[in-house]
């Protein structure tokens, strides 16, 4: 080996030693810096753990009061809709007493049709409504077909003829489809 070549390995062996010296300086800084940070870094780790516990605790307590919420208005939801229909009921009785005691046919009819309409306002009022079918074409989402018949006329081809028993919509929602004969 010449004394340049071997000059050069002295050189690399020094930057070498420098360069591991200063590894060494920068990890016992770092290990310093860990050992005075690491109970800062441990108190915001305890802190954090805890909100997030908390968090998943109040979280648990607003689903259980929500669905005993829900299990309340679906258990006593039907109430105020009972209670209206109890005026209606106490004049159905008060007519049955009175179609006991009276001949007098028209005052029954007349007394019986205003129990109708006042039930009537009241489904109304509930958002209830009566499908309208007859002279209606056919459509299978409203009307269920129970029977067809030949149509006495071209134009009411296809359209409802009759209605057997009428269908009610709530809120536009069909909750009784209108049992309807079509003409064919």
């Amino acid at each position: 080996m010449n004394d340049k070549d071997e000059k050069q390995l002295q050189d690399n062996a020094t930057e070498l030693q420098h360069g591991a010296e200063e590894q060494s300086s920068v990890t016992d800084a770092t290990d310093n810096l860990t050992d005075e940070k690491e109970p800062e870094l441990q108190k915001k780790l305890d802190e954090l753990n805890d909100a997030h516990l908390r968090l998943r605790a109040e979280f648990d307590n607003y689903r259980k009061r929500t669905l005993k919420e829900k299990a309340e208005l679906i258990r006593s939801g039907g109430e105020s809709a009972l209670a209206a229909l109890l005026p209606i009921i106490d004049d159905l009785e008060r007519a049955i007493q009175n179609i006991r005691k009276t001949d007098d046919i028209e005052a029954i009819k007349e007394g019986v049709e205003l129990i109708y309409n006042k039930f009537g306002n009241y489904l109304a009022q509930q958002g209830v409504k009566p499908v309208e079918a007859i002279g209606q074409p056919f459509d299978a989402e409203m009307f269920e077909a129970i029977a067809t018949v030949p149509a006495p006329s071209e134009e009411q081809k296809g359209k409802v003829i009759d209605c057997v028993q009428p269908g009610y919509t709530l809120y536009d929602k069909i909750i009784r489809h209108a049992k309807v004969v079509v003409g064919e």
